[in-house]
């Protein structure tokens, strides 16, 4: 049986995935709807994607009977009314990363999808690449032997992106890139609460993060550091590093095909789409769209590897980090 995808939201994200999800079986995935606030420009995406249905609000997309689950790739201060009003319609929601722009926000839809008994995700596509699961693999086997620090960086001048230095609209690196480097550190301490976080940075004239360095202590004495960045190039790269050896994610890190361990390069090729995307090795995106559909298939309620417990952890530290240096947004509640 194929699942039955709305889209909601038509920018650059929503056109990648929708791409890659026409790409995968008929069988398996279908896009019948997408809303947009303009009607036109659901339209106009409508007849670029071949999607049978268009509505010019995102309300409408949500009480249509025909959407199974709903993808929201609205900018992260939109997504919290936008995952309310589809859980309210009944559908299994896939929320693009930062799930919200708060640790308040967070646990409001992860109460509201546990109360109505519906499936919700972060999107953190990054966990479903092979070189992710491969990691995880390797040190479930305890391959690396006992972890000892663990670190992440993803920096890149997007400040011509007027979203990323957007202070209304809750920009700069640690919500947008940022997310990524933790997300790596929590899946190497397997979604551990950190004993202790500090943090140094620098803000962008804007008013939002610019540059952030954070450091974090685990349980057992390990520790974590990562560095985001919005107008500096940095490695892009992550690692983990244990008594019995090192492995490393190499660049781009947030969307990996090649992941070093002990010395040994391993590489696993993107499966192949025709069409051009926006975004870098966005083809990988059919990796979590599989993933949402193994999850309904299976009657499960949230996904094992992005938890709903690990997504609130997720923002609980980024906001932790945005107290340490000083980063407030218009969401935020006094």
């Amino acid at each position: 049986m194929a699942i039955r995808w709305g889209i909601v939201s038509v920018g650059l994200i929503s056109s990648d995935f929708t791409t890659v999800l026409q790409t995968l079986p008929r069988s398996e995935h279908q896009v019948v709807a997408v809303a947009a606030r303009d009607l036109s420009r659901a339209k106009e995406f409508a007849c670029k994607h071949d999607i049978p249905k268009a509505y010019g609000s995102y309300e409408e997309l949500a009480q249509d009977p025909n959407v199974e689950v709903a993808y929201i790739g609205t900018q992260h201060p939109q997504h919290k009314a936008a995952v309310m009003m589809c859980l309210a319609g009944g559908k299994a929601v896939l929320c693009e990363k930062p799930m919200g722009v708060n640790a308040a926000e967070v646990r409001e839809m992860v109460t509201e999808a546990r109360s109505r008994g519906l499936f919700l995700m972060e999107a953190i596509w990054t966990r479903f690449f092979p070189v992710s699961e491969s990691l995880r693999t390797l040190l479930a086997q305890g391959t690396l032997g006992g972890l000892r620090v663990a670190r992440a960086e993803f920096g890149k001048d997007l400040t011509q992106v007027p979203r990323a230095v957007d202070w209304a609209q809750a920009g700069g690196g640690l919500l947008d890139i940022g997310i990524y480097c933790i997300q790596f550190i929590s899946m190497v301490f397997g979604g551990k609460k950190p004993e202790k976080i500090s943090a140094v940075g620098r803000r962008h004239e804007t008013g939002v993060d610019d540059t952030v360095t954070v450091l974090l202590q685990y349980p057992g004495g390990a520790h974590a550091s990562f560095t985001c960045s919005i107008t500096a190039q940095l490695t892009n790269t992550a690692f983990v590093s244990g008594t019995k050896g090192m492995a490393q994610v190499l660049e781009p890190c947030w969307c990996p095909t090649k992941l070093v361990v002990k010395g040994e390069l391993k590489e696993y090729p993107l499966p192949p789409v025709q069409a051009k995307l926006n975004f870098t090795n966005g083809a990988g995106m059919i990796y979590e769209a599989k993933h949402v559909r193994e999850c309904l298939r299976k009657g499960l309620k949230e996904s094992p590897v992005i938890p709903l417990a690990e997504s609130e952890l997720l923002a609980d530290i980024l906001e932790e980090v945005r107290k340490a240096i000083g980063v407030t947004f218009p969401q935020d509640k006094p």
